[in-house]
């Protein structure tokens, strides 16, 4: 059973205004998503048999789908007796559970996902990803002292983003951000595929000892963010080339660009001083 969430929400009626919105047969809404609508005043109407897609109708005196009685698969999922409390839903089946199962952690609010689900691999990756910008940050100062600083700060940037990314992921809020490092998406994207024109520096300038440590950690850190991306890209994929959150995936799409960017400042010496 799978489960509809506000993020999912708020792309499919993005600059619409419902009067209902059908929840498809053998899918359930997550409290978050219920909570939205509701404060949206959009009347929920649980789906019929053999529809595939959720139906947004903006005609309120359109009839709803009959449901059968007899079928509780298509009804709402029961509301807990009140003694359950403190509550928790299964995010994938919309079970309900009085405690948390010590192999289950929180995805969102209360719900609940198994510790190897997909989205808790990915916020793991982004968890790594800060770990290491920290790590980054600590050896590079110890190295060079005074002039590391203006790298501190891109630095700091890359950390600053990547705690944002977290938040809106685990808030289930859109990530908005203008700029990163002092480019704006499209600058990123342009200066990351011709360095040459930006910075006199070849594209992709392979790493190698005589770089010097502080090239070979800003590698690291680039490749690292790479993976992430490709964690984030498994966690949010709904079905083929169909994905969720795709502020997110985006967004360190963009961050590696950042981090290679970086790089060519480094050869490029505009770092120093």
């Amino acid at each position: 059973m799978k489960v509809i969430t506000e993020a999912i929400l708020r792309d499919l009626l993005r600059g619409q205004e419902p009067e209902s919105y059908e929840v498809p047969k053998g899918k359930i809404l997550s409290p978050a998503a219920r909570e939205y609508l509701q404060q949206r005043k959009v009347k929920i109407i649980w789906g019929i048999e053999g529809r595939k897609y959720p139906v947004i109708h903006d005609d309120e005196d359109k009839p709803a789908p009959r449901r059968e009685e007899s079928s509780p698969a298509q009804e709402a999922p029961p509301a807990p007796a009140a003694s359950s409390a403190p509550m928790y839903i299964d995010y994938e089946s919309g079970a309900f559970y009085a405690e948390k199962p010590e192999h289950m952690t929180q995805l969102h609010r209360n719900e609940l996902v198994a510790k190897d689900h997909p989205r808790i691999y990915f916020r793991g990756r982004l968890d790594s990803s800060q770990a290491l910008v920290v790590l980054a940050q600590v050896t590079i100062k110890d190295e060079d002292g005074a002039n590391s600083a203006k790298l501190m700060v891109d630095l700091g940037d890359i950390l600053a983003t990547l705690r944002e990314i977290m938040r809106c992921d685990v808030l289930d809020q859109p990530f908005r951000q203008d700029k990163v490092i002092g480019y704006s998406l499209e600058e990123l994207r342009d200066r990351s595929h011709n360095p040459m024109k930006y910075f006199s520096v070849k594209q992709m300038v392979l790493p190698d000892y005589s770089l010097g440590k502080t090239y070979a950690l800003l590698n690291q850190l680039r490749t690292d963010i790479r993976e992430t991306e490709v964690a984030a890209t498994r966690a949010f994929r709904l079905s083929r080339n169909v994905y969720d959150r795709k502020d997110i995936i985006e967004a360190l799409n963009r961050l590696s660009s950042a981090v290679h960017i970086m790089m060519c400042k480094y050869l490029a010496e505009e770092y120093k001083g």
